[in-house]
């Protein structure tokens, strides 16, 4: 096995794909700039889920298995995403995320060969999941009949990581089983939704979300760590008030509304991608980032700031999306782009923080 590669350069284009996929983002509400392709609002959500999160995780997996040929999977990522950004064709862009998406399946394969375990085999469905949307997507899907595949990749991943992290706590034995039922229901309503439309496939997501969101809030491992100080609690606080907008992504679902372009399409899926997934991106940020670079990340209350500013800014854009004010929207939409960024220079500032921390006197 080759020595565990560290190749920071690539986390270089995080802040590229990321600040694009924003900008995309606040095109689909009203604010287009100039300097945008007219396709920026299309590309928003493959941008952001494939370009950005894809990517991540791709490279922090293949850290993890220590395997050269595994860093193939973010570098095709991020040159898929970079393609989009110049204006490439769409399709190749697809076509390269598809390839990402196979070698992250490749990796959490091998992964799960070496240490089989309950997250190990979930990491690999989640791959799966992504590959599944991304073949859709090349094959001319919509996005919107896409989106609920890269949510489940999502979602699966930090559920996953999340039984790792907890993988010594004491839960009663129903617990797993449980856990692999409402994982069983989601699929069961995504396979529903997407090949017997009729079918309420959407109801059998939002419950299996609700059902996940409530476990995660009872057996994971934050709901001790809560009660610590520091970096701790900082990260407990982050993954619990996820967990909270996981719910309201499964109560939106329950209550009618749907994956089709629309204010309750924009407040079911930014409720778990802003609310769920960005809380979970916040929270392990601090630890992750070491070990995928070896900077160090050194904790400051400061982080509080951003983690309340995307609740917030959150809670106006739902509020926007269900009372039909769509100045609300745009509002919470523009906040939300503010605070990520803000979250991404505070993160900057930590890590040049830590490396002066570490200069002799």
């Amino acid at each position: 096995m080759a020595a565990s590669p560290r190749p920071v350069w690539l986390l270089l284009l995080v802040p590229v794909l990321l600040a694009a996929a924003l900008l995309g983002g606040l095109a689909r509400v009203g604010m287009m700039l100039p300097a945008l392709p007219a396709e920026a609002p299309l590309f928003h959500g493959p941008l952001m889920v494939s370009g950005v999160f894809g990517a991540l995780i791709s490279l922090e997996r293949a850290v993890a298995l220590r395997r050269r040929w595994a860093l193939l999977a973010p570098l095709c990522a991020f040159c898929s995403g970079g393609l989009l950004l110049l204006g490439g064709p769409w399709w190749l862009a697809a076509a390269g995320f598809a390839l990402a998406s196979a070698g992250l399946l490749a990796a959490s394969f091998v992964i799960w060969r070496i240490q089989p375990a309950d997250f190990t085999r979930l990491l690999a469905v989640a791959a799966l999941l992504w590959l599944v949307g991304n073949l859709a997507w090349l094959a001319g899907w919509p996005v919107w009949d896409v989106v609920g595949w890269w949510q489940g990749f999502l979602l699966l991943t930090i559920v996953a990581e999340r039984l790792e992290l907890s993988r010594l706590l004491r839960r009663p034995p129903h617990a797993a089983p449980l856990l692999n039922g409402l994982l069983i229901l989601w699929l069961l309503g995504m396979l529903a939704n997407t090949l017997t439309p009729r079918l309420p496939g959407l109801p059998l997501v939002g419950l299996s979300l609700v059902g996940m969101a409530a476990w995660l809030a009872r057996y994971d491992l934050a709901r001790r760590t809560v009660r610590q100080q520091g970096l701790p609690r900082y990260i407990a606080a982050s993954l619990l008030a996820g967990y909270v907008w996981l719910a309201v992504s499964g109560l939106l679902l329950l209550g009618g509304q749907v994956l089709q372009p629309g204010p309750g399409y924009d407040a079911v899926l930014h409720t778990l991608f802003v609310g769920f997934v960005f809380s979970m991106v916040f929270g392990h940020a601090p630890v992750i980032l070491p070990a995928l670079t070896g900077w160090r990340v050194p904790y400051r209350p400061l982080l509080y700031l951003p983690l309340a500013l995307l609740h917030g800014s959150l809670l106006l854009r739902l509020a926007g999306d269900l009372l039909g004010r769509f100045e609300w929207r745009q509002a919470g939409s523009l906040l939300n782009g503010i605070t990520l960024l803000l979250f991404l220079a505070l993160m900057i500032g930590l890590v040049r923080l830590g490396k002066t921390a570490k200069r002799p006197a």
